[in-house]
């Protein structure tokens, strides 16, 4: 994590500056193709039956044949990663995996972090979080943010372009991800203004002045106070124009070219919406605990929201605040850093001292788009649709308090793969069988580096589990059984931080083909990817996630299929914390992986303790 004490002007040598390091980090490396194709046999057939895992090795040998497509789809991959203006040979899997899904952004893609409670109103609360952001962008466009450090490793800082006037805009198949910093708007974003949502009502409130400075703290509360006057009712359904932000993104897309043909003023709306900062969301809803917090960041009702925006802060009536964030251009890592910033003593103190006696209240004013009938059923359309989804996901908050990292290091374990262990076993016990296991692994140590996709499952996770599940089974072999699935799960982590996963090689290679497979005399379809290694390997049982920081209360994220639960966790110095989710239908699951996975950790920690204390 970066070191926020270094955030002062006069600190940071131009050389050194955020973005300096770009284009000069090690590129993400391309795995050979046997090495991927071996490696993928390996992750998936503790998943597979004999039978299927003979079926896959024979859909593998086909793929890799001499003659077979692999070699021709990997030689176009290598050849693109050469190019001069290929930042990553994912570059293209990137924008299809984030930009190319059809789904709703909200509950599907989104993420949102639950801060750490302050004794603030919600304006107090709101002014603090806006005038720490725009502080941010404001040393961010100087390069004045230190590049962020892991190990001693300079971290690539290119999502940090898409921190600010970042927007997803809906596409027919396609999306597109307008940001600053591209060839379209080179440098950062000469924006001065952010998006306020209250009771439904969108407004344009300006957050630096025409000389560029930022509004000081109490000038900001004096104009967001006056906001909250302004609406003595929430606007009704069918005015409210953020509803169509949580539309499956080709219907969005439909209704977007209405709406902007609508009237001469609606694309100047648009393009006030598009070009904000951020986005600040001033809910009514006064959450009284982290799992209702966490809900209501997630979706809330729809209608306060622009999930498109790249990033919205969200202030509850009581104070309560959080973040939720559009994924296509940021991780939660990035994330972090800013929420860490937002969050730091040095920010605070700095923004204390802009207070000024001389008020003048920033400039605001409502965006209010001309509808007609056709876009009013639209935004009801969309309002019952999301409703739906909400209602569909069903959610749980997990505290382990009983003790978290310090006490797991002190028995020689690595607090995730602690974890880790413990999820599997719990989801085991909760539905009967090991499923596949997604985990986020972040790869920022590369030019462009985002994440690469860890699969859990391991033979020595599934020895470890039968042999806590064997009555006959002594402590000291349930011992060395975890302790071999800890070491595994260790070894694979770092085989996925160095580029050595096969799940996203292999799907780049099925996109060239279905993008390029005629021309290239391959074709589109391939046995290897209707195999069952592959089938299953994809068909996620839980969808894991970490994203550490002191000033989050709670990470999460929605469920993503139909028998999943996301668990975004945080495993603090003294405790284990997750955000569960998954499908409504199949919610009594989740709570008994819930219920399993306090057994599960004091168990598990009781065998390492006993061997401690011989």
């Amino acid at each position: 994590m970066m070191d926020l004490a270094q955030c002062q002007e006069v600190t940071i040598p131009i050389e050194n500056g955020t973005f300096s390091y770009l284009g000069t980090l090690p590129h993400v490396p391309l795995p050979e193709l046997q090495d991927s194709l071996t490696r993928f046999e390996q992750w998936c057939a503790p998943l597979l039956t004999e039978e299927e895992l003979e079926q896959t090795h024979e859909a593998i040998a086909e793929f890799a044949n001499p003659e077979g497509p692999g070699i021709i789809l990997h030689r176009v991959l290598k050849a693109y990663a050469q190019q001069p203006d290929t930042h990553s040979w994912l570059d293209k899997f990137w924008s299809t995996r984030y930009l190319g899904r059809r789904v709703p952004v909200s509950i599907n893609a989104n993420f949102i972090m639950a801060f750490i409670q302050q004794s603030l109103t919600q304006i107090q609360r709101a002014a603090l979080l806006v005038g720490g952001a725009v502080r941010y962008k404001q040393l961010l466009d100087k390069e004045l943010i230190p590049p962020a450090m892991q190990r001693g490793k300079v971290l690539c800082m290119a999502q940090n372009k898409y921190l600010f006037s970042a927007t997803r805009i809906p596409g027919e198949v396609h999306d597109i991800a307008r940001a600053p910093y591209s060839k379209v708007n080179p440098g950062p974003s000469q924006a001065r203004h952010i998006l306020v949502i209250h009771k439904h009502q969108l407004f344009r409130l300006d957050v630096i002045d025409s000389d560029g400075r930022a509004y000081h703290l109490n000038e900001l509360e004096a104009a967001l106070q006056t906001i909250l006057n302004t609406l003595p009712d929430r606007l009704p359904t069918q005015e409210s124009v953020g509803y169509l932000t949580t539309l499956p993104r080709t219907d969005w897309a439909y209704v977007r070219e209405e709406l902007l043909a609508e009237s001469v003023d609606n694309p100047t709306h648009m393009e006030a919406i598009e070009q904000a900062l951020f986005c600040l969301c001033l809910d009514e809803a006064e959450p009284d605990n982290l799992h209702h917090s966490a809900d209501l960041l997630l979706h809330g009702d729809g209608g306060n929201r622009w999930f498109d925006k790249s990033i919205s802060l969200i202030v509850f009536k009581n104070g309560v605040a959080g973040i939720n964030c559009e994924h296509c251009g940021l991780d939660g890592t990035t994330i972090v850093d800013f929420v860490d910033f937002l969050h730091s003593e040095a920010t605070h103190d700095a923004l204390q001292t802009t207070r000024t006696d001389n008020i003048k209240i920033p400039i605001f004013s409502p965006i209010t788009f001309t509808l007609n009938n056709s876009l009013r059923a639209s935004i009801q359309t969309a309002r019952n649709t999301f409703q739906a989804l909400a209602d569909n996901t069903a959610t749980n908050y997990f505290s382990f308090d009983n003790f978290g990292a310090s006490h797991i290091k002190s028995l020689k374990l690595s607090p995730d793969a602690f974890v880790q262990l413990g999820f599997q076993l719990a989801h085991f016990r909760a539905k009967g069988l090991v499923g596949a296991t997604y985990e986020s692994i972040a790869t920022r140590q590369y030019d462009r580096g985002r994440t690469e996709a860890m699969r859990v499952v391991t033979p020595q996770i599934i020895a470890f589990i039968n042999s806590m599940q064997d009555s006959q089974s002594d402590t000291s072999s349930k011992r060395q059984t975890l302790l071999a699935a800890a070491e595994q799960h260790t070894i694979r982590l770092r085989q996925c931080q160095a580029g050595e996963a096969p799940e996203q090689h292999l799907w780049q290679l099925q996109l060239i083909a279905h993008e390029h497979g005629i021309e290239l005399g391959t074709g589109e379809h391939f046995s290897l990817f209707e195999s069952p290694g592959w089938l299953k390997m994809h068909n996620d049982y839980l969808s894991t996630s970490s994203a550490p920081s002191d000033n989050i209360n709670v990470f999460g994220f929605g469920a993503t299929s139909e028998q999943c639960i996301g668990v975004a966790y945080l495993v603090r110095s003294k405790s284990i914390k997750a955000y569960l989710s998954t499908p409504s239908a199949v919610a009594q699951h989740m709570h008994n992986f819930s219920d399993n996975l306090h057994v599960a950790f004091q168990e598990m920690a009781n065998i390492l303790q006993e061997e401690a204390n011989e």
